[in-house]
């Protein structure tokens, strides 16, 4: 739904120039009314705000999602690939997304909260973007990145990566904010896939799987807590 016209809105406190200007390309690629600041898509109140791990002049720090994301700073992340045999489960970004809507990326990928455990974050996050519970998480890897995301913002991440073996019979129900599309494919295929079209990935999928691969898909794991 577009805006029939231009509408003020009270700013919060960290909503700069620079904020206002990541918010509203969200709003733009969501297709509706790109000045507000707290609409429902955005999730201003429940999402863009919550206090993430951060590093500010070399000491963690709580940060405000969004911030961090504008400004590059390093922070704290967290990815899960549920995995069925050769098979990984992807998600297709939803086109609200604050960046990199519409582009396939790993199962889960988060920032945990302030003081949560990653381990914690990935089963939370499973549950909340895809309806998937009852799932436990192995820590696989440790690893760094960054790369640019669009709308003026960075992803500057230091993650852990947890990898879930599925069954057969593992049933979805994607969180439409979040997730607008799933599927399966061969990792073998992914690889493929991404050499062919990497535009259709987000960048971190394509730095996990053209650096990182072997670590995710190898063997080493041990049981998270």
């Amino acid at each position: 739904m577009t805006s029939a016209g231009p509408v003020s809105y009270l700013l919060p406190h960290f909503m700069n120039k620079t904020l206002v200007k990541a918010r509203q390309m969200a709003h733009l690629n969501a297709g509706i009314d790109k000045a507000c600041p707290f609409c429902r898509v955005c999730k201003a109140n429940t999402d863009m705000t919550i206090m993430i791990p951060a590093w500010v002049n070399g000491e963690l720090t709580p940060v405000e999602k969004l911030e961090a994301h504008v400004k590059g700073l390093r922070h704290k992340a967290v990815s899960v690939f549920v995995l069925r045999g050769q098979d990984v489960l992807l998600q297709q970004r939803a086109m609200g997304k604050y960046h990199t809507p519409g582009l396939w990326a790993n199962t889960c990928c988060t920032h945990p909260e302030w003081d949560e455990s990653p381990a914690t974050c990935a089963i939370r996050r499973l549950d909340e973007e895809l309806g998937i519970s009852g799932l436990s998480v192995n820590h696989r890897h440790h690893l760094e990145y960054r790369a640019k995301v669009g709308g003026g913002m960075t992803e500057h991440e230091v993650v852990d990566v947890f990898v879930s073996e599925a069954s057969t019979d593992l049933t979805t129900t994607p969180n439409p904010n979040e997730v607008m599309a799933t599927r399966w494919v061969d990792v073998d295929d992914l690889r493929a896939e991404i050499l062919g079209s990497p535009e259709h990935f987000t960048p971190w999928l394509r730095i996990y799987m053209a650096e990182h691969s072997d670590t995710i898909f190898g063997t080493q794991a041990t049981q998270a807590t």
